[in-house]
């Protein structure tokens, strides 16, 4: 396995594996990986010749400086865990590799009302430093698929737009990987290193509750199934942001449904000091 700690080098090689025609298949990541970043470097190992793994821990996407001081680095494990599974090279930069000094603002990506609704407008700014380092990833490794986790929903929606909107990045696909749980239901995340022992034996209420939001959908008015899902969470001892039922193409809030839209359920809840996000398609 190649380990690259600058962008000149790794586009190098890069170029030589684009000369030779071979498809590459890339793994955005923000380390602490487990089982589901592993199965996201083993859907890239079959769609693609060559998979590559950036981790990266990017500043700009944390609203709360907090949070970035608290986010687990495991780098040795990491990188131990990709080799064991097959990833043939890591992109790990430093921050400076990235956002240069003096190389001026970031730019402002069109994200329309994706980045004000759900995690949006619990996390200012976020999805702009998501597109920004999304963008400059892609701008150095040149992928021809790359490859998100379910779990981050609203993230993939958000990279779907900026891929969308840029042409330099038309060409690329992107698959998105069905959401890995732990035998509770809970879904696999690197915050979960940071909930105890009766906070981790708690967590799956998130996942039951997802359950019982798509047990009891029924048409029309869905508000009184978004209020008993949010008393579920508050009685297990979590704090939500949101339980909102959405349209899963759109991502909009469905106050009332016709029995036929395609609909997905997605929580925020903080369970202690950790921030947990999960979602399903409801039908």
């Amino acid at each position: 396995m190649r380990l690259y700690k600058n962008k000149s080098d790794i586009q190098g090689f890069i170029t030589h594996l684009k000369d030779k025609k071979r498809v590459i298949g890339f793994v955005p990541t923000m380390g602490a990986l487990h089982a589901g970043h592993i199965s996201l470097i083993q859907a890239a190992r079959q769609q693609s010749d060559f998979t590559v793994c950036s981790i990266f821990v990017n500043p700009t996407q944390f609203n709360d400086p907090g949070d970035l001081q608290k986010y687990p680095r495991t780098i040795e494990k990491d990188l131990y865990l990709l080799e064991l599974h097959g990833c043939d090279a890591v992109f790990y930069p430093g921050v400076e590799e990235i956002y240069p000094p003096n190389a001026g603002p970031a730019p402002h990506y069109n994200l329309g009302r994706l980045e004000s609704i759900l995690e949006g407008a619990y996390r200012p700014g976020h999805f702009q430093g998501v597109a920004d380092v999304v963008s400059r990833l892609f701008y150095t490794i040149r992928p021809d698929k790359v490859f998100f986790g379910q779990k981050d929903l609203q993230q993939c929606r958000v990279i779907e737009r900026l891929m969308a909107d840029n042409p330099d990045f038309e060409r690329i696909r992107m698959q998105m990987v069905p959401t890995l749980r732990e035998p509770g239901g809970l879904a696999m995340s690197s915050r979960n290193t940071r909930l105890s022992a009766e906070e981790l034996r708690k967590a799956p209420a998130i996942y039951q509750t997802l359950l019982y939001l798509k047990e009891h959908l029924a048409p029309g008015d869905l508000a009184p199934l978004q209020e008993a899902a949010k008393i579920r969470l508050i009685r297990e001892g979590f704090r939500p942001d949101y339980v909102s039922i959405v349209d899963t193409s759109t991502l909009e809030a469905c106050p009332s449904w016709n029995g036929q839209t395609p609909l997905t359920g997605l929580i925020a809840a903080y369970l202690g000091e950790v921030r947990l996000i999960d979602n399903m398609e409801l039908v």
